[in-house]
């Protein structure tokens, strides 16, 4: 009776998050990537590419998930970036002053289920996992300006109430088999997006095709990629790990083909990490881990926003046109595991990732100030029974800020803005476990 009402409120969670992925937008960490997905990476600082231990392994290392029990993990995190600009010295285009952007409340979820297959040839794990990204989100005001700044326009950009919205979603079945003391995993990545963009009315001079610039409204596109992985048992107590995700290849977002480089495309860029787990203890583990995402590589991402002042080839749109200026960012991770008893799991981290913009395009990014490079993380995981265990994760990014002018031609050099986030994160998870015995994890 126990297992069917536990296995009816999970089925019920399922569903719920399920529609939730579909609904919700990411999170701004390192970059608009999430540090991790499930309350254990969330709880690590997203290390872990060389300690997989559960089934959310195989949305980081699908070579790992031959080390998780079949089990189902469920988690939910609430999360609260809190997104500002502050503008400074002569007049300009952009306000005077400070402007938070609304919406400060988001829930993302997470869904992975991990499945043992015996005597099967081709693998001895599968999983399933979906989970999301965002964080290219914000919603300024249309607050009242001078008369002279924007002719009696009002918001950020003299258009009114204006902001991005973008939304990933992403679907992954993972096979992992063991060799020895080394074991390979590959993903195939099936991937949604959704965009919108409202209020960059003012830019219609500067896009190739201003009637797909702005206010048109949602947009979908989707696309796929691969993840794979290996991860290697070195010595009795050491591991290594490398896990990479290729480019996911999407379709265009034709109603924003005169914002978007490339006539509206957006792919998603490759990363990769690697690292390392030492078993310091029995009961304590310690890793560090090393992650590269090529934002640069993705034209809309990584033009500078300074390619509007080359001309006609600059225009909002075009494959040369300008963008948002991220640059790769290179994260530091490192975290620590305790299994204090059979009951309890204390975990702990930090990560430190290389700041993607740059001061010369801070004006366009005040619509995606993904600026924050410190996260202070911690979690528990607590058996309440044979089958579940309860998981908890927090995270702190610290406020982190960068400072530039406004773009010359589109305002005043003079007039400096600073964009600026801190972010709060909870993420509260369930782990059942099919059959209720563990295997042995290492």
């Amino acid at each position: 009776m126990k297992r069917k009402f536990a296995r009816t409120i999970l089925g019920g969670a399922i569903a719920a998050l399920g529609l939730g992925l579909w609904a919700t937008p990411g999170s701004a960490t390192e970059g608009y990537f999430q540090e991790g997905y499930g309350a254990r990476q969330k709880a690590l600082a997203g290390a872990g590419a060389a300690d997989s231990r559960d089934a959310t392994a195989a949305s980081l290392n699908p070579a790992g998930i031959v080390h998780a029990n079949s089990e189902l993990d469920v988690s939910a995190t609430l999360f609260s970036p809190r997104r500002e600009m502050v503008g400074s010295g002569p007049a300009g285009f952009t306000p005077t002053g400070e402007v938070e952007s609304d919406l400060n409340w988001f829930l993302i979820p997470n869904i992975a289920r991990n499945w043992h297959l015996e005597g099967n040839p081709w693998f001895d794990a599968v999983a399933v996992t979906m989970y999301g990204n965002g964080g290219m989100n914000t919603t300024y005001p249309a607050i009242a300006r001078p008369l002279l700044e924007c002719g009696g326009g009002t918001g950020i950009f003299c258009a009114g109430k204006a902001g991005v919205d973008l939304q990933q979603m992403f679907v992954s079945v993972a096979g992992a088999k063991r060799f020895g003391n080394v074991s390979v995993g590959v993903a195939p990545i099936f991937a949604l997006q959704m965009f919108k963009a409202t209020g960059l009315g003012a830019f219609a001079g500067a896009s190739s095709d201003p009637g797909n610039l702005t206010n048109r409204d949602r947009d979908i596109s989707i696309g796929g990629g691969l993840r794979a992985g290996i991860e290697w048992a070195v010595l009795p107590h050491v591991r290594l790990g490398v896990a990479g995700t290729s480019p996911i290849w999407m379709q265009k977002f034709e109603k924003y083909s005169g914002l978007f480089a490339e006539q509206g495309g957006f792919d998603i860029p490759a990363s990769m990490q690697a690292g390392i787990a030492v078993d310091v203890m029995p009961a304590v583990t310690v890793m560090a881990d090393y992650r590269r995402i090529w934002y640069s590589s993705i034209a809309s991402v990584g033009n500078p926003s300074t390619n509007l002042l080359l001309g006609p080839s600059g225009l909002l749109g075009l494959d040369d046109g300008g963008g948002f200026g991220w640059k790769d960012v290179d994260v530091f991770k490192v975290g620590a595991e305790w299994r204090a008893s059979p009951s309890l799991t204390l975990r702990a981290g930090y990560a430190y990732n290389t700041q993607p913009i740059d001061s010369r395009d801070v004006m366009i990014n005040i619509l995606a100030p993904g600026v924050v490079q410190h996260h202070i993380t911690g979690g528990l995981q607590y058996r309440l029974s044979q089958n579940m265990d309860l998981e908890l994760a927090g995270m702190y990014a610290l406020d982190t800020g960068v400072t530039g002018g406004e773009l010359p031609g589109f305002g005043n050099p003079a007039h400096q803005i600073e964009i600026s986030m801190h972010q709060y994160e909870v993420t509260l998870g369930i782990k059942y476990r099919f059959g209720g015995d563990e295997r042995p994890l290492k």
